[in-house]
């Protein structure tokens, strides 16, 4: 047996509505039509059937529809003091129970209707107003029924879509604090990796030739030295651009500081070839910054993992509108730490940042070096203005 949960507005609820029930059998009771030849006891034993009726209510939450066809079989076959139970009963299908069940119990309520209408003209005419009276209460019980389990059904609707227009918004936040996250490591890994590969080399350099001229030693202190700078002034520029909204970004590198970021790599001993940036106006900010953060990367990889190793940068734009970036190295001098080592999450970060800006980068090894290519949109001035003037 199924066991009904009540809470207190439960409770409350089917009380009210036993009590309706009992005290619309009492103020009616007098309008009721009786006949004259009723004996007291059939008139005090439907008066108990209708006590029962009201009693009955309380298993309304657990039998609508049974106690709805009984109530209404017995209002009509036994007692007038039927007729509030079997409102209350009628109410609850209408309220709670699928159209289908709500349409048979409706049916049943109004099957006397052609019986009394084919018997009108020869009924007085109490028991016409009463009857007309009986089947009014039932009609708009069922509309008032109807009308309460549609005002239900648009609450539960509106607050399902609250709940997933909540939901929605922690999912957006939770994307948006997983987005700045990979951002805030995609900008840190970018912008100190290239300074802290310096700062290894030259301390190891330091560590591994202790017998070396006081002058490298101190070249190499001094680099340390500014690299050491240089990083904590990269951090703060990326802690400065995280904070900062659109309004407040602090300048970031572009494809111009290319030559900068090589000179940097060739002070630590680093045999680099360049050839770019083209002779001509410089690429949109997002294109300029991409290609910077890709070169960068590149050398930062190659510290690490081909030491000693040619590095071969080219930088051109290409007839179809498009920036090239290629960065080759030749093998390693010594064994490729590349084996067993790093993750490849520099080239994945890289690999986003092309997508991001609307190009595409692959990289793989190549003639036992390591290349990596990319393409980045660069429309022409002319194609750009007339876009914006379209």
């Amino acid at each position: 047996m199924r066991r009904i949960h009540r809470t207190r507005r439960d409770w409350a609820a089917d009380l009210g509505l036993f009590l309706f029930a009992a005290c619309f059998a009492v103020v009616s009771s007098p309008s009721i039509p009786v006949p004259d030849d009723m004996s007291p006891a059939w008139r005090a034993a439907e008066q108990a059937a209708g006590g029962l009726g009201c009693a009955a209510l309380l298993l309304r939450r657990r039998w609508p529809v049974a106690l709805a066809v009984v109530l209404l079989l017995a209002g009509g076959q036994l007692s007038h003091y039927m007729t509030g139970p079997a409102m209350v009963a009628v109410f609850t299908v209408a309220a709670t129970r699928p159209w289908r069940a709500t349409a048979w119990v409706a049916a049943l309520a109004f099957a006397p209707l052609p019986v009394f209408l084919s018997q009108l003209p020869e009924l007085p005419e109490d028991r016409v107003s009463s009857a007309v009276t009986y089947f009014a209460l039932i009609a708009g019980t069922i509309g008032w029924g109807l009308f309460r389990r549609s005002r239900q059904q648009l609450i539960a609707s509106l607050r399902e879509r609250a709940e997933l227009a909540e939901a929605d918004v922690e999912l957006r936040a939770e994307q948006a604090r997983r987005e700045a996250r990979e951002e805030i490591a995609r900008e840190m890994h970018d912008a100190l990796g290239h300074r802290l590969t310096l700062l290894s080399v030259h301390a190891g350099a330091l560590e591994f030739h202790t017998s070396a001229p006081r002058t490298e030693i101190a070249r190499a202190a001094a680099v340390i030295r500014e690299s050491a700078r240089l990083a904590l002034s990269d951090l703060r520029d990326v802690i400065g651009v995280l904070r900062a909204g659109p309004e407040g970004e602090r300048p970031q590198p572009e494809l111009a500081d290319l030559d900068r970021l090589v000179a940097e790599a060739r002070a630590a001993g680093g045999r680099i070839e360049l050839t770019g940036p083209p002779d001509c106006p410089a690429p949109p900010p997002v294109v300029g910054r991409t290609a910077y953060r890709i070169v960068q990367e590149c050398l930062t990889n190659a510290r690490k993992h081909a030491p000693g190793a040619t590095v071969t940068i080219r930088v051109a734009r290409t007839p179809e509108g498009r920036l090239a970036v290629e960065v080759h190295n030749t093998p390693p001098l010594g064994p490729d730490p590349r084996d067993g080592a790093g993750g490849g999450q520099g080239l994945v970060g890289l690999a986003e940042r092309a997508r991001l800006a609307g190009g595409e980068l692959t990289a793989g090894p190549d003639g036992g070096g390591f290349r990596v290519r990319a393409w980045l949109p660069w429309p022409a001035a002319d194609a750009v203005a007339a876009a914006g003037q379209g």
